[in-house]
């Protein structure tokens, strides 16, 4: 097979991270055909991307929308260059629809789960807890029926509980050693299938099978240069994921919606109550009081001037103070109750600051209680 990218992801280590290899790459896109339409694949740890572009190139990359998931934000960058969409983040807070993909090429991190500070792993088997069964979880439900699994996983990894898993939710298994054994990888295939109820002699066959190489009793089969068997057919997509974001925002995602939507700015005057920008007169003139109780209470300020020439820039107020009032009862044994009652009392307060030229109170703050 011709291969439409330049092999920018090499089996080497970098920051933890170990791309498929290029012949098991090949040998396992060799074991897929397409079927009429369009079809939707993920790969939930893309690397780079490579692997998930070379799948839609083999499948025929008209038909294929490929969806990514990258961790690592500069590997993120490069895979949005080969992919339809790709989240950059963790895959535990990715919102993914279920069922959405006929393609799921899995490729997760290897090694042991480590507790988070409230001693929580976000692990819900029984067995040993694995970063690979781990994603395993995550990402099963994501795969339509009859859909497509290639999992890589390294083959200790295959124990009682995984391949139990692995039974139950597929059909057609096959597991071939990879082509580069540094890290003595196995290449799963299956077709999803609804769990079984019962277990039949070939699911008795194929679990002891793959039991076997996981507890490296039985040495797998390196994978084919041309497929032996009848293809996996990767089936249509039903319609486009719903869902496919990241749940807590990317910083340059925040940074672009704030940018889009200015924050609250433009809607500042009705957030702050000052889109009306006449005010109504009232009904009849204010008596003294009504004009001291609004002064007071904060619903007239400004700079305002007297006949007689002095200015003021007056603001209103009104603060609660607590009044004591005590009460003496002589009760029928002749002893005295004392009650204290204590009484909310709101106290308008006005303060001006005196702007009139020549004052001997000029820039002063005046109260008038």
């Amino acid at each position: 097979m011709a291969l439409m990218f330049p092999r920018l992801a090499r089996n080497f280590a970098k920051n933890g991270y170990y791309p498929t290899d290029e012949p098991t790459l090949e040998r396992a896109l060799s074991a897929l055909t397409p079927s009429n339409g369009p079809m939707c694949i993920l790969d939930p740890c893309a690397g780079e991307g490579v692997a998930i572009a070379e799948a839609a190139h083999a499948l025929g990359r008209d038909q294929i929308t490929a969806y990514a998931v990258e961790y690592d934000q500069e590997r993120a960058n490069h895979a949005r260059l080969l992919v339809d969409h790709c989240i950059q983040g963790d895959l535990m807070d990715a919102f993914i629809a279920r069922q959405s993909f006929g393609l799921l090429w899995l490729n997760p991190p290897y090694g042991d789960l480590a507790r988070d500070a409230n001693g929580n792993m976000g692990y819900e088997g029984r067995g040993r807890a694995r970063l690979e069964k781990l994603f395993y979880q995550k990402t099963l439900p994501l795969l339509q029926y009859d859909g497509i699994l290639i999992f890589i996983v390294p083959s200790y990894v295959l124990d009682q509980e995984l391949v139990g898993w692995l039974t139950r939710h597929f059909a057609d298994l096959c597991i071939y050693r990879a082509g580069d054994t540094q890290f003595k990888q196995v290449v799963v295939f299956g077709r999803r299938i609804r769990q079984r109820e019962l277990v039949g002699d070939d699911v008795k066959s194929i679990r002891t099978r793959l039991l076997q190489i996981g507890q490296g009793e039985l040495d797998a089969e390196e994978l084919p240069a041309e497929w032996p068997l009848l293809p996996y057919v990767v089936p249509a997509a039903l319609s486009e994921p719903e869902h496919f974001y990241r749940i807590s925002m990317e910083p340059a995602q925040f940074a672009e919606e704030v940018q889009r939507l200015q924050g609250l700015w433009p809607s500042l005057e009705t957030h702050l109550g000052a889109a009306q920008q006449s005010l109504r007169a009232p009904a009849r003139a204010l008596s003294h009081w009504h004009l001291a109780l609004a002064l007071a209470a904060g619903a007239i300020s400004g700079v305002v001037q007297s006949k007689s020439g002095r200015i003021l820039a007056v603001k209103g107020d009104t603060h609660k103070q607590k009044s004591t009032c005590t009460e003496y009862r002589e009760r029928d044994d002749g002893s005295i109750a004392e009650t204290r009652i204590l009484t909310d009392k709101f106290v308008p307060v006005i303060r001006a600051w005196d702007l009139s030229p020549g004052s001997a109170t000029l820039g002063r703050i005046i109260t008038i209680h």
